[in-house]
C-alpha cells in the first residue's frame, strides 16, 4: 500500500483509541494525526468532513467522519477495493 489512511485522533478520545487497536490489531498502518496538538490538523479534518469529532478517517475520497469500528466496518462492507488494498479479511466481525 502506497499510501496510508489518515485517521484524524484526540487525545483522550476511546473512540480513537478503539480505531487505533483496531487497525493496529488488522496490521493496517495509518498516518495518526492528533488534531489538538496541530491546527493544521483540525482544519484539514474539517475540511474533508464537515465537522469537528473524532475519529475520523481520510483515504482518498473515502472519508468516514465520527466512527465507532462497528460503524467503520459497516462503511468498509460498501468499498470492498479498500478493504483489498488494506489487506483486511471479508469476514472481520469475525476475526
Amino acid at each position: 500500500m502506497a499510501r496510508k489512511p489518515i485517521v484524524y485522533i484526540k487525545r483522550g478520545c476511546p473512540w480513537c483509541r478503539e480505531a487505533v487497536a483496531f487497525f493496529q490489531q488488522h496490521g493496517v498502518d495509518v498516518d495518526l494525526r492528533d488534531v489538538n496538538l496541530s491546527a493544521a490538523n483540525m482544519q484539514r479534518m474539517v475540511e474533508v468532513s464537515g465537522q469537528t469529532l473524532t475519529p475520523t478517517l481520510e483515504y482518498d475520497d473515502f472519508v468516514v467522519a465520527d466512527f465507532s469500528v462497528d460503524e467503520l466496518l459497516d462503511e468498509l462492507a460498501e468499498h470492498p477495493e479498500i478493504r483489498r488494498e488494506w489487506g483486511l479479511s471479508d469476514h472481520l466481525e469475525d476475526d
